[in-house]
C-alpha cells in the first residue's frame, strides 16, 4: 500500500489486455522471436545447430526477471540484459542468440505483435457492444421520443432511431479498425539502420537470403505484410494512428455517454443500478450515472494521449532516436488498457440498460402542442384563413401557453386554446386525432431498419464468432 498501483490494473481492464502488455507475455515474445530468428539462420545456411535451438526451446519460459534487473542495471540496456539472462540457462546457444539483430528487432515486432494482438481484444468488445446497441434500436424503432437541437426539444425522433447515431459512429470505428489490421506492416529483421548491413557479413552478401530471413519471419507471427524499408525502427506513425483509432472509440463513447446521462437526468432511459449500489454517500435516494461517468473520465484521457504518440513520431531524427522509449511504454499500454475498460462498461451498460415509456411520452405530451402549430396554420389556411392572420393567431396563443408552463409551471394549455378560438376555422375533432406522437416521427423507423440491415447486420454476420461476451465490472 505504499507505492503507486494503476488504477487501470487495479479497477478497470480486462485480464485479458492486461496480460497482453504483461512482463510475461513481452519478454516471451522476445524468447520466440530470437528462437524463430536462428531456426531461419540455420535453414539459411549458418553455423547453429539442433542442439542449441533445442536449448532455446526448453527454456523458453524459464525468465529470471530478477538477473535480468541486475543485468540491466549493470549494462543500461534492456534487450543485451535479456540477451545475457537466456544465455546463462541456455549455454550452449548462447552466442548465437539474437544473432544479427539490434534491439529493435525482439522491441519494436514485439509491440507490433501486441498493437495487433490487443486490438483484437478490443474488436471482440467493440463487435458485442454494436449487437447491443443494434438490439436497442430495433427493439425501440417505433417509440417516439423528443429530438433536441441544442438541448431544445426539437422535432420527434424515436428511442431506436437516436441508437442508430450512436451505432454510426462505432461503424466508422470497425471499419477503421479493420483497415489498420488488414494494412498493419511487422517490422521484420532490418538491422541497425535499416540496411540489414551484420545479415550482408553473415550471408556473404546474398540479399536474397536477407529478403527470405525478412518474409519468413514475418509469416511465423502472423503477419502477411512487412516494411519495405525502414530505419532503426518502424515508423512511428504507426503508434500515432493506433492511438488516434483508440481515440476515436473514445470520442464515440464518450458522446453515447454524454447523452446517456443527460437522458437519465430527464428520467427517461437509465444505465443498470444494482439492487446495493449506492448512488450517493449523502443522498440516499440519487441514482448516479457511475457508469457513464466512468466511460467519460478515461475517454478523455485516451483522447489526451493522441497528441502524445503524434509529437513522438514528428521529432524522430534520422534513422533512429531513443527519446520514444519511455513514451511509448506508458501511452501504447495504457491507451489499449483504458479503452478495453470503456467497451467493457459500455457492455455492460447495454446489458441492463432501462426505458421509462411513460416518462418520455410525458414530456412529449409537453411539447408536442408547440410541434404542431406549423400543421395548424396549414390546416387553417386550407380552410379558407388568412395566413399572416392565422399566424399571429398562433403566436399569442403559444405565448400565452408558453407562460403558464415556464412562468406558472402549469401544464401546456395550448391545444384547448385553440380548441376554443371560435375564430378558427379548421376541423377541431381532427386536430385531436393528428396529435399522435407517431405522426410527427417521419421515417425514423424504416430508416432505423436500413441502417441495421444494411450496414450493421454485415458487421455482425462477418463476426458471428466473436459475439458473447461476459462484462462484469471490477468495481
Amino acid at each position: 500500500m505504499n507505492s503507486y498501483k494503476n488504477p487501470l490494473e487495479e479497477r478497470y481492464s480486462s485480464e485479458e489486455m492486461l496480460f497482453n502488455f504483461s512482463h510475461n507475455n513481452k519478454f516471451r515474445t522476445w524468447r520466440k522471436l530470437w528462437i524463430a530468428l536462428a531456426e531461419i539462420e540455420k535453414d539459411l545456411g549458418l553455423e547453429i545447430t539442433d542442439e542449441q535451438i533445442a536449448e532455446l526451446k526448453a527454456q523458453a519460459e524459464n525468465i529470471d526477471y530478477d538477473k535480468a534487473a541486475e543485468y540491466e542495471k549493470k549494462f543500461r540496456h534492456d534487450v543485451m540484459a535479456h540477451v545475457h539472462t537466456y544465455g546463462d540457462v541456455a549455454p550452449s546457444a548462447k552466442g548465437i542468440i539474437h544473432l544479427g539483430a539490434t534491439s529493435a528487432f525482439v522491441g519494436d515486432n514485439t509491440d507490433l505483435i501486441q498493437i495487433r494482438d490487443g486490438l483484437l481484444i478490443l474488436k471482440k468488445k467493440l463487435v458485442n457492444v454494436i449487437k447491443g446497441l443494434a438490439d436497442f434500436a430495433i427493439q425501440y424503432k417505433d417509440l417516439p421520443t423528443l429530438g433536441f437541437t441544442h438541448f431544445q426539444p426539437a422535432q420527434l425522433t424515436t428511442v431506436g432511431k437516436r441508437a442508430t447515431l450512436w451505432l454510426q459512429s462505432l461503424v466508422l470505428d470497425i471499419e477503421e479498425l479493420d483497415f489498420f489490421l488488414e494494412t498493419l506492416r511487422f517490422r521484420g529483421v532490418k538491422g541497425t539502420t535499416g540496411t540489414a548491413a551484420s545479415f550482408l557479413e553473415l550471408f556473404n552478401g546474398d540479399y536474397s537470403k536477407v529478403k527470405h530471413l525478412d518474409k519468413e519471419l514475418s509469416k511465423r507471427f502472423g503477419f502477411e505484410k512487412v516494411f519495405g524499408v525502414s530505419g532503426q525502427t518502424y515508423d512511428r506513425k504507426i503508434d500515432a494512428k493506433v492511438v488516434a483509432l483508440l481515440g476515436n472509440i473514445a470520442q464515440s463513447a464518450h458522446k453515447f455517454t454524454n447523452d446517456l446521462r443527460l437522458l437519465q437526468n430527464l428520467k427517461e432511459i437509465e444505465e443498470p443500478f444494482e439492487k446495493n449500489q449506492i448512488g450517493s454517500s449523502a443522498m440516499a435516494y440519487k441514482r448516479n450515472p457511475m457508469r457513464s461517468e466512468r466511460i467519460g473520465a478515461l475517454a478523455k484521457y485516451v483522447m489526451s494521449l493522441t497528441t502524445s504518440s503524434a509529437m513522438v513520431a514528428s521529432t524522430q531524427w534520422f534513422e533512429r532516436t531513443l527519446d520514444d522509449s519511455a513514451n511509448k511504454r506508458l501511452t501504447i499500454p495504457q491507451a489499449f488498457l483504458a479503452v478495453d475498460a470503456i467497451l467493457l462498461i459500455w457492455n455492460n451498460i447495454m446489458n441492463g440498460i432501462v426505458v421509462y415509456p411513460n416518462r418520455i411520452n410525458k414530456h412529449i405530451e409537453e411539447e408536442l402542442p408547440f410541434m404542431a402549430t406549423e400543421y395548424i396554420i396549414m390546416e387553417e389556411v386550407k380552410a379558407g384563413g388568412d395566413r399572416q392572420e392565422i399566424h399571429e393567431v398562433i403566436r399569442v396563443h403559444s405565448m400565452e401557453a408558453s407562460k403558464k408552463v415556464k412562468v406558472e409551471g402549469k401544464e401546456n394549455d395550448l391545444i384547448e386554446r385553440i380548441l376554443n378560438d371560435d375564430s378558427l376555422k379548421l376541423d377541431k375533432s381532427k386536430l385531436k386525432e393528428v396529435l399522435d406522437p407517431k405522426n410527427f416521427i417521419g421515417f425514423a423507423p424504416i430508416q432505423t431498419e436500413e441502417f441495421i440491415k444494411n450496414e450493421v447486420q454485415p458487421i455482425l454476420d462477418q463476426n458471428k464468432d466473436l459475439i458473447g461476451l461476459e462484462a462484469d465490472l471490477k468495481v
